[in-house]
């Protein structure tokens, strides 16, 4: 496909539902590369065969991304041009191909992306949750120490919260976020693109009571509504309510701020003007005095 004396890598997002959804681009990419790096070459045949494309296939997964990657970038640096796929969407999120992008690019070979299907956008667009700002978590991870960490972190994400899950662990994944995060609106989704395509707007408590008289099926892509900005600046500022603007002044300047920024930061977690912390600072000051 390439004069260049070094090959390129080709992302390809395929289907994660629909096979209509697949890009003419794609195919044409498919069809041309010297080798496509599938996730899982048994699940990647079926697509290949059923839009009769006949480009020899290589195994790249989560077990031999890094040592593949090595083979990969070799092949690349003799001119041969490599199409990536992942099971369903699009390669490098919340996947493996990350690994091989990242070291395509320490070794400056040439990466490009044929945009596609990629179930969290999908998701996100269907959830009718703010769509403004956002962020991808993925899975949650394994490890347990770690799990607890980022649930922590997410239990103050302003953006809305987009994850992944399988039907197997759905219920204590919900579980845990509603521990973590109290009740939130959230959208499930599954069976994306598909025939039978699930959208379900609920809550964290509805969906855990849901589930508790009916099994998960199929994976899940879970959209979570950020926290409440003006529920936590008033949690924020009743938190504030139990210390004096003289004390609360005196935290920062602790903390190394000058007075003029100490006032100003105390007057923001106040809600208040500054004149009033001002004020206060003063009075607190000449009744020591």
């Amino acid at each position: 496909m390439s004069e260049n004396i070094i090959g390129t890598l080709y992302l390809c997002a395929t289907p994660i539902g629909n096979l209509g959804d697949i890009t003419k681009r794609v195919l044409d990419t498919l069809a041309e590369v010297d080798l496509i790096a599938a996730e899982d070459t048994r699940n990647s045949i079926h697509l290949l065969t059923h839009f009769g494309i006949k480009t020899p296939m290589t195994s790249y997964h989560e077990y031999n991304k890094y040592d593949k990657a090595d083979v990969l970038i070799d092949k690349m640096k003799k001119g041969e041009n490599i199409a990536l796929i992942t099971d369903a969407g699009t390669p490098a999120i919340s996947d493996p191909g990350e690994v091989l992008v990242a070291k395509c690019h320490e070794e400056g070979i040439n990466v490009t992306s044929l945009p596609g299907p990629a179930a969290c956008i999908t998701a996100l667009t269907l959830s009718g949750l703010s769509t403004r700002r956002f962020c991808f978590e993925g899975f949650l991870p394994h490890d347990k120490k770690e799990r607890r960490e980022i649930l922590a972190d997410l239990e103050g994400e302003f953006r809305t919260i987009i994850m992944y899950e399988a039907p197997h662990h759905l219920k204590s994944t919900l579980k845990e976020l509603y521990a973590a995060l109290g009740d939130r609106r959230i959208t499930l989704c599954r069976e994306l693109t598909k025939k039978f395509e699930d959208i379900l707007p609920t809550t964290l408590e509805k969906a855990l009571q849901m589930y508790e008289e009916e099994s998960p099926r199929g994976e899940y892509v879970i959209v979570i509504e950020g926290k409440d900005r003006a529920h936590a600046k008033k949690e924020k500022s009743e938190s504030y309510a139990t210390i004096s603007p003289a004390e609360h002044v005196a935290m920062y300047e602790a903390q190394g701020m000058d007075r003029k920024e100490a006032i100003k930061q105390a007057a923001v977690d106040r809600g208040v003007p500054k004149r009033e912390i001002y004020n206060a600072v003063v009075a607190d000051r000449q009744k020591d005095s």
